[in-house]
């Protein structure tokens, strides 16, 4: 497996860390084996159980158990449903499979001190995995995270920045520092998607070795899209399913310019306007890997759809009368998946995936505030 620049066809070994092209560009891996059944170990409950399929080497893994999450059965305005509860991680977000991966990696590599731009969830992850493996971590976050995210990250040791301005901004923050720290950012790093495509593998092990017909997740950067692409698709290759899952990525409208290239069929950024949103973790105005989340999508015969703040706030209340509580970005999900079955795009009998990605926990005073949550006093 080697780093591949998507746009030249150049490779790099990766003996050595790089989280970009000579030119600057994002770099991805060259397509691995994949995995079959076999290949599993089943005694590790965690992504490493796929490690004959992860470009890494496990024998030094930097884990915390993560993954192997559940999956249960519900229903959504009445359609039957699975939740696969990605909120259920060791620092409460998906992130964790893609950080187990991207750290055991960097740290392979010699890596002492990595820098990351978040909005909160990916650098609690990072500070965790980072205080795991010994390594010393910079995490750059907007001025406006929630502050038990902030909390999170500097409980781990982590030397926490706030930036202030849009999400953007402090991407662009991490940019110029990258020239004195190692800018381990998950949205440029590709050995994080190899960490993705597990969820892949997971769905597939659960549902006794068969692909759903749908998977619904939030889409910010596209990490998840991406994963499930790659996941699924090596299990397409080594015959291990016979179709792909369609794959549902769902933006905010406030900022969704994946959902306006999709609506014009083009496969690069067009002109987007970006307001605030209660959903920060999918606020990403100039996502990296445009080309592959869109193809990922639209090769699956899926879709983008965006959604208001309201129609978040809406699901984020029916998730939570489900037991299921998780915070606006991962609600954004399902008021995505309550426009497709209205639009009749996915239809009940289909066996469907409603991803949740990150716990409520880490925003209960805002959930608070937009449910208009009070206590009863006697």
């Amino acid at each position: 497996m080697n780093y591949i620049d998507p746009v030249s066809g150049k490779t790099y070994a990766t003996d050595t860390a790089r989280w970009c092209s000579d030119s600057g560009g994002y770099l991805n891996l060259t397509p691995g084996a994949g995995l079959k059944r076999g290949d599993i170990d089943t005694t590790r409950r965690s992504v490493w159980r796929y490690a004959k399929a992860i470009g890494v080497d496990d024998q030094h893994a930097v884990t915390m158990g993560e993954g192997w999450t559940p999956l249960t059965c519900g229903d959504w305005n009445g359609t039957p449903m699975m939740f696969k509860l990605e909120f259920m991680m060791p620092t409460g977000s998906f992130k964790d499979r893609g950080m187990t991966v991207m750290v055991s990696y960097l740290k392979s590599r010699g890596l002492t001190e990595v820098l990351e731009d978040s909005s909160g969830n990916a650098g609690a992850s990072l500070s965790a995995y980072a205080a795991a493996a010994g390594m010393r971590c910079r995490i750059l976050v907007p001025e406006t995270a929630s502050y038990p995210k902030i909390a999170q990250i500097a409980a781990c040791g982590a030397d926490v920045v706030t930036i202030r301005g849009t999400r953007q901004d402090v991407a662009d923050t991490a940019m110029r520092m990258s020239k004195e720290i190692f800018y381990a950012s998950h949205n440029w790093q590709p050995f994080f998607a190899e960490g993705t495509k597990t969820l892949a593998y997971e769905l597939w092990e659960q549902l006794g070795f068969s692909a759903p017909d749908n998977v619904i997740v939030p889409l910010g950067y596209g990490s998840n899209v991406s994963g499930c692409a790659i996941g699924f698709g090596e299990l397409l290759r080594n015959g291990e399913i016979t179709k792909m899952p369609r794959i549902f990525g769902v933006q905010a409208a406030n900022c969704a310019p994946y959902y306006n290239a999709f609506k014009a069929g083009v496969e690069h950024l067009v002109p987007t306007d970006v307001t605030p949103t209660i959903a920060e973790g999918i606020a990403s105005s100039k996502p990296t890997r445009v080309v592959e989340a869109l193809r990922a999508v639209r090769d699956s015969g899926g879709r983008i759809v965006a959604v208001t703040e309201a129609e978040i706030v809406a699901a984020l209340g029916a998730l939570a009368r489900k037991g299921l509580y998780v915070e606006p970005t991962s609600a954004a999900a399902g008021a995505g998946l309550t426009q497709l079955l209205a639009s009749g795009a996915i239809k009940p009998g289909e066996r469907t995936v409603l991803v949740l990605t990150g716990t409520g926990l880490k925003a209960s005073e805002k959930i608070g505030e937009l449910l208009n949550l009070k206590a009863r006093g006697e």
